[in-house]
This record gives C-alpha cells, sequence and structure tokens, in this order.
C-alpha cells in the first residue's frame, strides 16, 4: 500500500491526456489501451488520485510481488481490508489476467478496477469473456490540440470533424488570433505524438527506438508468443516500410525481401497495426477477411518516421500519415476510387501542399482539399493543421 500511496501522490496532475475527462468511473471495470508511451501508467494513477476519497491500490502485473502470489488472491485481501479501487497496469504481463480479473469481477462486488495494457492485447479473446463487464477506452498519442497544451500551455478546446468541414474558414481564423500554428506544426511532426519531449530532439528519438524495441521484444511475445527469429523479421519489415511509407505493398516481393511466409506476412502486418505501428487501409469496396493483405500502409505517427528514417521523411508522406493518426481515433477510413481518404462513408478527402488542386475528386458532392503550409482555408479547400484539434 505505500508503494502505490507514494506513486499516486507523486504523479503530476498539470496535464491530462483528454481521456481522463471521457471516462466513465461509474463502471466497475474499465479498461485503458494504447500503444506504449502515450501515458497510460500516467493517466492510471491521475484517476487514482482522482479517486483519492476512496481506499485505492495501484499495481504493476510484472511486479515481483507475483512471483509467488496471484493477482485473485491479492484482490481477496484487498477486499477483506475494505478496498475499494483496484488499478492494475500492464495487465497483459500476467498470463492468466482475463480469468482472474473476471473472478474478481464476480465475486468482490465492492471492488471496482481498472486497467492498463498493450493495444495488441485483444480484451475479448483472453481465457475468459469480458465483454459483457468491461467498458473499453483507448489512449491514442498526442494530437497536435494536446502537444500545445502539454508543450506551450496553449489550450483550445477540441473541435468535431463536422465543423471543421462547416465552418473551418471562421474557426481557423479566430484560432491563428490566438496562437501560429505554423510556428508549432513542423516541431509536432518531429516529436509531438508522445508526452515524453524534454527539449533533446536526437534524446526524444531514441526513447521512441527503445518504445519500438520493446514492443516487438517484450509486448509481442507475452500477447502473440511470436518466437525471436521472426521479431528480428517484424523489425526488418517496419525499417522496410519505414523507408517506402505511403506503401502499397506487393506480398510477393516484401515476403521474399523479410524471408516470411505469405500468411505469416499478413499476420505481422495485423500485430504491428494492432500495436500501433502501423496504419493499414483498405479499399472501400473490399471484402476484407483475416489474411486480406492491405491496399496501404503507413507508420502510425509522423514522429515514427522521423525515428525510423534515416533521412528526412518524404513531406507528402509526412501529411497523409498526420492526417490518418488525426482522424483513426474516432472515424472510419478507408480507401476511395479517386482521392485520398473517404471518411465516415461521407467524406473524400485529397491531402497536398498549398497548390494543391481539387481536379481529382471535383465530383463528389462531399469533398475536400487539404494543404498544408497555409493557415487558414477558404470554400473547399482546408488547412491541415485544424485536423489535429480533433482530439
Amino acid at each position: 500500500m505505500d508503494k502505490s500511496r507514494r506513486k499516486i501522490k507523486s504523479v503530476p496532475i498539470e496535464f491530462k491526456r483528454y481521456l481522463y475527462h471521457q471516462i466513465n468511473l461509474n463502471k466497475r471495470m474499465i479498461s485503458i489501451l494504447g500503444a506504449r508511451g502515450t501515458g497510460k501508467t500516467t493517466l492510471l494513477l491521475q484517476l487514482g488520485k482522482r479517486l483519492s476519497g476512496k481506499m485505492v491500490l495501484y499495481i504493476a502485473l510484472d511486479d515481483l510481488f507475483f512471483t509467488d502470489n496471484t493477482l485473485y488472491s491479492l484482490a481477496e485481501q484487498f477486499n477483506k481490508a475494505g478496498g475499494e479501487v483496484l488499478l492494475l497496469d500492464e495487465v497483459h504481463k500476467y498470463p492468466s489476467w482475463s480469468r482472474e480479473i473476471k473472478l474478481i469481477f464476480d465475486d468482490f462486488t465492492d471492488i471496482q478496477v481498472i486497467f492498463t495494457s498493450s493495444s495488441i492485447l485483444d480484451i475479448y479473446r483472453g481465457e475468459s469473456d469480458l465483454s459483457r463487464r468491461v467498458s473499453n477506452y483507448r489512449l491514442p498519442e498526442m494530437s497536435f490540440r494536446e502537444y500545445l497544451v502539454f508543450q506551450y500551455g496553449i489550450n483550445i478546446e477540441p473541435i468535431s470533424l463536422e465543423d471543421v468541414v462547416k465552418d473551418h474558414q471562421n474557426l481557423t481564423y479566430e484560432l491563428v488570433g490566438k496562437f501560429k500554428p505554423l510556428k508549432y506544426f513542423p516541431d509536432y511532426l518531429k516529436h509531438g505524438a508522445y508526452p515524453y519531449f524534454s527539449g533533446d530532439e536526437e534524446d526524444y528519438h531514441q526513447k521512441l527506438l527503445n518504445t519500438i524495441n520493446q514492443v516487438l521484444d517484450v509486448d509481442l511475445p507475452v500477447v502473440h508468443r511470436v518466437d525471436y527469429e521472426n521479431i528480428a523479421k517484424f523489425k526488418r519489415l517496419l525499417y522496410v516500410l519505414a523507408t517506402n511509407v505511403p506503401f502499397t505493398p506487393n506480398i510477393s516481393k516484401l515476403s521474399e525481401k523479410i524471408n516470411l511466409q505469405r500468411n505469416a506476412l499478413v499476420h505481422a502486418l495485423q500485430w504491428l497495426t494492432k500495436a500501433e505501428m502501423l496504419h493499414t487501409l483498405y479499399k472501400k469496396s473490399k471484402s476484407i477477411s483475416v489474411l486480406t493483405k492491405p491496399d496501404k500502409i503507413w507508420l502510425h505517427n509522423t514522429n515514427l518516421s522521423y525515428a525510423l528514417g534515416n533521412q528526412m521523411p518524404d513531406k507528402g508522406n509526412l501529411r497523409e500519415t498526420f492526417f490518418i493518426s488525426q482522424l483513426s481515433q474516432a472515424h472510419s477510413i478507408s480507401l476511395p476510387s479517386m482521392g485520398d481518404f473517404w471518411i465516415d462513408d461521407r467524406y473524400v478527402f485529397e491531402i497536398g501542399g498549398k497548390n494543391k488542386t481539387a481536379i481529382q475528386i471535383q465530383d463528389y458532392p462531399d469533398a475536400y482539399v487539404v494543404k498544408d503550409d497555409i493557415e487558414t482555408g477558404v470554400l473547399k479547400s482546408i488547412p491541415l493543421w485544424i485536423f489535429g484539434f480533433l482530439y
């Protein structure tokens, strides 16, 4: 309990991820999934501080305590002592997590359980079915809006996609009066996606590479039982993709280059997508099965492009990667027959520089050109940066 109290007491609360305000703490079981480095542990401890009027226990599931003890027995003792809230960090590192959490939920009705895990974990496919018990939340990388709060204290409320589309001209004029978006936007692309940039860009990208290695070396083997030989191939795959994104995959050639069989390669792409290393998209008309190859691949955010690439990332790639990273949190995305992205089965967007035209998408009624390097737009031309304010 002392370790738990110290950690909850010392967690900073000056900056809170947007999800902090969206979690319904009236639910008895809550899961927070997300990629490594997005701030899940900090969020969990902040929730613990928010619940400080109750008896709260925080514990990491890779703690040496579990060498000789079970999670269920811990919950049993906590319940007897009058415990009310269990904060469980990184449950994917505990082999029988789903079965024991289910038993805790069923047997100790006075205990609320809030747990975090890697985004590669499928909580519906554990040993026990938690689907009827758990309220799920996903913590993505920081948006451009959150980065401005985190680094500079520039606090702007989120803007809905519908408002961006309908009223972007007025919105951008108003925002440009408060700060200069093009001053901060390039820095966000380089080091704004994860809440641990401290001023040293080289150090930040090295931390990001360490995070990638942790996902591949630790999380994937734990969750999917991937052996070391294939992990090395997954790393090679990620670096090949990083130098070629946006990538239209030729699975046969890629399979030969990586030395992975076709089906294993498709599974690898799916796992790297779930681990939030990649974005994979399919054509809107395509019927998708487990072994369907994606039609196009991007890295999951622009920071990865800088960390993994050996040279300056392609600007067109950065634009598309930023756009998909900001929209994927709350919107469905597929590939249209014309244009770059089809959003929510309604909007078509074409992404480009400030001189981009609408010729390719002129036949669509709800089609828009998204332009980089402009502060404000006009009519159906929208500045790229404002899509960073969706969450």
